[in-house]
């Protein structure tokens, strides 16, 4: 609280009360609100800590670790318990506007939570009024084309483009678009996806930043021929092509995803804590080397405050 002018801040009040509606296997749970007692010294201001349950990893942090290798069925599990938390908060009525691979942490028995609900807010699809949320969300490198156009009027889509992503990183091991500006961002994923036109997207002339952005013509789709260099299973590209659709309306949701064959053929979904038992140090992000030169806006896990030994705590509810 101690830069807060004008009292508790009205974002960190969003994500505690998103964290105390959530309660789902495969999202983070927050455990307790407490904060420092004032002191003479420091009357007005307390800190304030949320406290989460531990996991031990979180998946950029295991990506970025060659010694950790998954299977195909362990890739599997990841997907479909990523996929299951989505479709949880999304039954919800609430976005993530943030995924990427640092914000998937994973216990060392293998259960994954969906983390870093901070740009999280609820949606409503109104019949009459679109919505004008902000597009300024999403980590670059992760965020959907729709966003980088200037969507306003935007819904679950752009978590499920981050889902995308995140599964082929599952298997090249690094983000497969490292956008430096929107710009560039726009420019990998027509030359991933192909080029961004009305016939292929109807409607997307109506975004506010389609004429003001150079958008690179002539380009084709190139989801599946790009990544079976890397991903040998058909129905994982399938998927991947599915999730990464250019037109938001056209992107398959969570529900449908969890659906697709990639799921339900051999070799079937298999629990990660066996793999993990190797690995009892914990990954995270922040103590892996950058994955790339230089500090990447990658966003990623902030070491934790260490709390001073002589505060004391209350609880908040």
């Amino acid at each position: 609280m101690e830069n807060e002018k004008e009292g508790f801040p009205i974002t960190a009040l969003r994500e505690i009360r998103i964290l105390q509606l959530l309660k789902h296997e495969n999202v983070v749970s927050l455990l307790e609100i407490c904060r420092t007692k004032a002191t003479q010294f420091n009357r007005y201001k307390s800190t304030f800590y949320l406290v989460f349950e531990f996991c031990e990893h979180d998946l950029a942090g295991l990506l970025s670790n060659a010694n950790v290798k998954f299977s195909l069925g362990e890739i599997k599990k990841v997907m479909q318990q990523l996929l299951n938390g989505l479709y949880y908060i999304h039954s919800n009525k609430i976005l993530h506007r943030d995924m990427k691979a640092a914000n998937i942490l994973l216990t060392k028995n293998g259960v994954l939570k969906l983390a870093d609900f901070g740009l999280a807010r609820a949606f409503s699809h109104s019949k009459g009024q679109p919505n004008r949320y902000t597009n300024r969300v999403v980590t670059l490198w992760y965020r959907p084309p729709e966003l980088l156009l200037g969507e306003r009027n935007y819904g679950p889509s752009i978590d499920l483009w981050g889902a995308g992503c995140i599964m082929a990183e599952m298997w090249t091991r690094s983000p497969i678009m490292q956008g430096s500006t929107e710009q560039h961002q726009l420019q990998l994923i027509s030359q991933l996806c192909g080029s961004i036109t009305r016939d292929i997207w109807p409607g997307v002339d109506n975004l506010e930043l389609f004429t003001k952005l150079e958008l690179p013509a002539g380009q084709k789709r190139k989801v599946k021929e790009r990544l079976k260099l890397y991903v040998r299973d058909q129905f994982a590209l399938d998927l991947l092509d599915k999730l990464l659709a250019l037109d938001p309306k056209q992107r398959i949701d969570a529900d449908s995803a969890l659906n697709h064959d990639f799921f339900w053929t051999d070799p079937m979904p298999l629990e990660l804590g066996r793999m993990l038992s190797q690995h009892t140090t914990s990954m995270f992000e922040f103590l892996a080397p950058p994955r790339r030169r230089g500090i990447h806006p990658h966003g990623g896990q902030k070491p934790m405050q260490q709390p001073n030994p002589d505060q004391h705590f209350e609880r908040v509810f």
